[in-house]
């Protein structure tokens, strides 16, 4: 009942999905410089790696889900001192207070999940690295690959609901991945 409520309410959706594409973006791009940075070395490390994907997406996880969770509700808490003033009548316990709880909850849980989904699907290949199925540099290429692509659909997506060309908005958003890959992929070089 709850969480119809919520999804009824016009202003629940549109900031569900800027806060998601936000924290996939973040994570991606997390991902991107963290395969960059130690599996492209002379001698990488795979279990090095993966344990740094893993825990940096956990720790982005919980960073997301518990900043937004706190700013969310300091925004809804002044809105409903907003209502007390304007009502004369505290509104502690109602159904909007327990709405906005819920709404803030729900947030941060969807944003403390984006990081680990995204490394879900970019991992798979160092997996397949960890078993001798694929050499680690041709798993991190396409665990690159695979981060690339996951830009390309929340690009599609993007413009999808902007009603732009979605394809031109995917290609986009692999543009920004690829130059942050080879703005960090020149920096490690370097190194």
């Amino acid at each position: 009942m709850k969480l119809d409520f919520l999804l009824k309410r016009g202003e629940f959706a549109p900031i569900l999905r800027r806060f998601f594409i936000n924290t996939l973006f973040d994570s991606t791009f997390m991902q991107m410089g963290i395969i960059i940075g130690s599996a492209f070395t002379v001698n990488p490390d795979l279990d090095l790696v993966m344990g740094t994907l893993v825990a940096s997406s956990i720790a982005l996880g919980i960073s997301t889900g518990v900043s937004i969770y706190e700013s969310e509700m300091l925004e809804r808490e002044s809105r409903i001192t907003e209502l007390e003033k304007v009502m004369f009548r505290k509104l502690d316990d109602t159904i909007l207070t327990e709405h906005h709880r819920t709404s803030a909850i729900i947030f941060s849980v969807i944003n403390l999940l984006t990081p680990l989904l995204c490394c879900a699907i970019v991992i798979i290949p160092l997996l397949f690295a960890s078993v001798n199925i694929l050499d680690i540099r041709t798993a991190s290429w396409i665990s690159i690959g695979l981060a690339l692509c996951i830009l390309f659909v929340a690009g599609t997506y993007m413009g999808r609901l902007g009603r732009k060309n979605p394809y031109l908005k995917g290609l986009r958003m692999v543009l920004f991945g690829a130059v942050a890959f080879v703005i960090g992929f020149a920096i490690q070089r370097l190194i």
